[in-house]
């Protein structure tokens, strides 16, 4: 059985491998995640990405044109993206745009999504592991590893539900039953394993 990889081996690269891939062959703005948070045509939207993570889908919607604010709680992995990042821009070219679009923020979101009072928040909380957890990708078990599994996610969605002006998007297993106590999204947009619910703020 190969060895696992400890959390150290983690690292995250925006100008390469399947980041760089899908953003020269990727399906612009018609892919579900842009959709999903508005990007139409001639519409660049200003959001935060509330849960940074590998910070791949702040670097999808600011390479498609949108202002991404991410925010990290896990000192470790907000090392590892501002080393990502400060690498993208050094590489120059397309890369240090798109980092121009992104700015990273460490703390607990459920204290700074206030602040910063935004149209349009991203979630992508941590899911807890599933019983097989064979099925769960090496590299998701050693993100779980840094960053756990987001307790509090049912209380950062009430905290974005009540701050953001414009919508709330929540990125969820497509199969997994709706986040419980929160209220029921306006609508979905699915993909092949991954589904938005998108929440309409009226």
């Amino acid at each position: 059985m190969a060895k696992l990889k400890q959390p150290a081996d983690l690292t995250i690269d925006f100008t390469a491998g399947a980041v760089a891939h899908r953003l020269k062959f990727g399906g612009g703005r018609g892919q579900a995640l842009p959709k999903a948070v508005g990007m139409k045509s001639g519409i660049n939207p200003k959001l935060v990405d509330a849960t940074a993570g590998l910070g791949r889908d702040a670097f999808l919607l600011a390479s498609l044109g949108a202002e991404v604010t991410m925010i990290e709680r896990s000192q470790k992995m907000h090392g590892l993206l501002a080393a990502a990042m400060q690498k993208a821009r050094d590489e120059g070219g397309v890369f240090t745009e798109i980092m121009s679009r992104m700015t990273l923020i460490f703390g607990d979101a459920k204290l700074l999504i206030p602040k910063l009072k935004p149209e349009i928040i991203l979630i992508d909380p941590m899911h807890p592991p599933r019983k097989n957890s064979a099925l769960v990708k090496q590299e998701m078990r050693l993100i779980r590893e840094i960053v756990g599994t987001d307790e509090d996610s049912e209380a950062l969605m009430q905290v974005a539900l009540n701050t953001a002006s414009k919508r709330v998007v929540l990125k969820w297993p497509q199969k997994a039953d709706p986040m419980s106590g929160i209220q029921v999204a306006s609508h979905q947009i699915t993909g092949k394993s991954t589904r938005y619910d998108v929440f309409m703020i009226r």
